[in-house]
C-alpha cells in the first residue's frame, strides 16, 4: 500500500487512486475503438464507472483496481451484490438517456494490474456478467 501523506484520509488516498485507475481505463478503452459516452454515473442504487459505444453495443464498464491480492484479484471483486448495483445504475441510465435503449447492453469489467515498474496491465472481460 502507498504510504498516506500528512494531513490525507486513506479514504482520500483511495478515491484519488480510482480515478487515476479510471482514467486509465478510459484511455485503455478508447485506443481500443471504443467510444466514451460517460463516465461515473451515479443514482441511489449504484454506480457505473464507464459507459462506451462498441459499433452497435452500450458497453457498460467497471473498473476495478487492487493494491493487494490476499483476497482474490480486481476480477473477484466484482460480487454477485455489485453486479446487482451496476445493473441497477444501467437502468437509471437507459431512464436518462432514451436514446441509448436501441443499443444492445453488455457489462465488461477491467481489471487493472499495477505492476511493481510502474506499469499496468489490463485484464478485459468483455460480457462478463448479464442482467437477470
Amino acid at each position: 500500500m502507498q504510504p498516506v501523506a500528512p494531513g490525507s484520509s486513506i479514504a482520500a488516498v483511495r478515491r484519488a487512486r480510482g480515478i487515476a485507475a479510471e482514467a486509465l481505463a478510459a484511455e485503455y478503452l478508447a485506443a481500443n475503438g471504443l467510444q466514451l459516452l460517460a463516465r461515473n454515473v451515479r443514482c441511489k442504487g449504484g454506480e457505473i464507472d464507464i459507459v462506451c459505444r462498441d459499433g452497435n453495443i452500450l458497453a457498460v464498464v467497471e473498473v476495478r483496481q487492487r493494491a493487494r491480492h490476499d483476497f482474490g484479484g480486481p476480477l473477484a471483486s466484482v460480487t454477485r451484490a455489485k453486479q446487482r448495483k451496476i445493473i441497477c445504475a444501467a437502468r437509471f441510465l437507459l431512464r436518462a438517456f432514451p436514446a441509448w435503449r436501441s443499443f444492445r447492453m453488455r457489462f465488461d469489467v477491467l481489471a487493472l494490474h499495477g505492476l511493481p515498474d510502474g506499469v499496468h496491465r489490463f485484464e478485459w472481460v468483455k460480457d462478463a456478467f448479464r442482467a437477470s
